[in-house]
């Protein structure tokens, strides 16, 4: 059914861009495609490899997933740069304590045969907290797998103050995909009522278009614009902007689900906002 039939829907992802897209188009919806961020290899892989070396050799009691694409990228810096490693390496995940923040790290570990021991409940940074919050963590070391460039501060103040030795990697950093220009583009469409919604799934593109802004421009894009997010980590980006996310899954933070809250809260409104 073309439930999203003359709806207009900006999509800022760019790794699953087509996948997204495909989605939508099928529900009947116009799809404006404007990747914001590119995710890229980390220009260095020296350290990535330092780390890898050092975790295989038992550096590491723990590991978080902030990120599925992270595990990957660590998969990928291997495959590219040192391939002996990649047994050790899926080896020595199989026996640390792995603790994943959201469902997408836990699918890439399912990928190799692997689960974890412990999921936050919330797939947030305070989700992952929380769930170690009753661990004994003094003494332990704890390996953190960033994601971007984002030092995730929070993490590792709670990871020190609980007495354990952390040791990050960062396996991939976002680079911007839109140049400028076509940013402010985007954003004068949305502010001028040309796009319904905009479906955000990655907190780089919502910060990508602050960066740009001129910030009149950006608030007068949100006025006229409905406002989607693919899960709480997203949505607490927007709302430090002071953005309301009004359409965003229950508690399956995929491409899919993200479709379904589309649908569900703006393919049955009549043109005047209506239900």
């Amino acid at each position: 059914m073309a439930t999203l039939t003359g709806r207009t829907i900006a999509v800022p992802e760019t790794r699953e861009l087509d996948v997204f897209t495909a989605m939508l188009e099928r529900r009947g919806a116009t799809v404006l495609r404007c990747p914001l961020v590119a995710i890229l290899d980390a220009p260095d892989p020296k350290p990535i490899l330092e780390w890898l070396h050092a975790f295989i050799a038992g550096s590491c009691d723990d590991l978080i997933l902030l990120t599925g694409e992270g595990l990957r990228r660590l998969l990928s810096c291997i495959d590219k740069n040192e391939p002996s490693l990649r047994e050790p390496f899926v080896q020595r995940l199989g026996a640390v304590r792995k603790i994943t923040r959201g469902p997408k790290p836990a699918r890439a570990l399912r990928e190799l045969g692997l689960k974890p021991e412990i999921a936050a409940e919330s797939p947030t940074t305070q989700g992952v907290i929380d769930s170690l919050r009753a661990e004994n963590l003094q003494g332990r070391k704890v390996g953190v797998q960033l994601y971007g460039a984002e030092p995730n501060l929070p993490l590792m103040e709670f990871l020190q103050s609980a007495g354990a030795q952390v040791l990050t990697v960062a396996p991939y950093v976002y680079a911007d995909k839109l140049a400028d220009d076509a940013v402010r583009d985007l954003m004068q469409k949305m502010a001028a009522g040309s796009v319904d919604i905009i479906a955000f799934t990655s907190t780089p593109q919502v910060e990508r278009l602050f960066s740009v802004g001129p910030l009149e421009l950006v608030r007068a894009a949100f006025e006229k614009t409905e406002v989607a997010a693919i899960g709480p980590v997203v949505a607490d980006a927007l709302k430090r902007h002071d953005i309301p996310v009004r359409l965003m899954p229950e508690d399956s933070f995929f491409m899919k689900p993200l479709t379904t809250a589309i649908e569900q809260g703006i393919g049955t409104r009549n043109d005047n906002g209506e239900s």
